[in-house]
């Protein structure tokens, strides 16, 4: 589950000048708003085609712009949960969760329906409105509908971010099952290191568009703290 990342681009007076490598499981970018944490998510959805830049998955080579490769998003098959859940209103939670199903074809499928509602506990609000959630659940329904699409990849730009304190405790333990449970590379991105602290092993800390570590949480966060 390897991931390789370089991306060299200019957007305005912001410099994204980003290289790093993971072994896969779940990856944490750590920084402060505005350091190109999201838009190193972007680089890898391919929302964001960076000037030079190279990205590459379990081998499968998303991006090259030395060898002029450059894999449309559609064809990435890139799982994205954002900050605010982004589900359709007018659909069911299990309406939301099989939307996600009509973009993984059989041969790619890894997992089923019945596997994700039981990973996230979604057994109980399959017939609900989108309306009747709370935000922790909301949350719950947007990574099950990124999951099975059958992702390459899942990126999670601070999933928890519009949340308060009592409705992140409930979704972490979600997520730490997520981590340890789905075989796909996630990458995560927050500015707060708690979250990263309990989820990550590997952590990749920026600032002002550059990579100034990838090391275990312990390791970076001293040197957050001392910078």
């Amino acid at each position: 589950m390897s991931i390789e990342v370089f991306a060299q681009t200019r957007l305005g007076d912001f410099v994204l000048d980003a290289s790093f490598e993971s072994k896969g499981g779940l990856t944490a970018i750590f920084g402060p708003s505005g350091a190109g944490k999201t838009s190193i998510l972007n680089v890898i959805a391919g929302l964001l085609r960076p000037e030079r830049g190279r990205v590459i998955v379990d081998g499968v080579v998303l991006l090259d712009t030395g060898a002029g490769i450059f894999l449309p998003t559609h064809r990435r098959r890139i799982g994205y949960v954002f900050q605010e859940s982004r589900l359709f209103p007018h659909l069911s939670v299990d309406g939301n969760l099989r939307y996600g199903r009509f973009f993984a074809s059989r041969k790619d499928r890894y997992t089923s329906v019945e596997e994700v509602i039981d990973l996230l506990d979604l057994g109980t609000l399959l017939n609900r409105g989108v309306h009747a959630l709370s935000g922790g659940e909301r949350q719950r329904v947007a990574i099950g509908r990124a999951l099975l699409a059958s992702p390459r990849i899942l990126l999670m730009d601070e999933p928890l971010s519009s949340l308060d304190e009592k409705r992140k405790q409930e979704v972490m333990p979600f997520l730490e099952r997520l981590r340890d449970q789905v075989r796909v590379p996630i990458v995560y991105v927050s500015h707060v290191f708690s979250e990263i602290e309990r989820l990550s092993r590997t952590v990749v800390l920026m600032s002002e568009g550059n990579v100034l570590a990838v090391d275990r949480a312990s390791e970076v966060k001293s040197k957050a703290i001392r910078s």
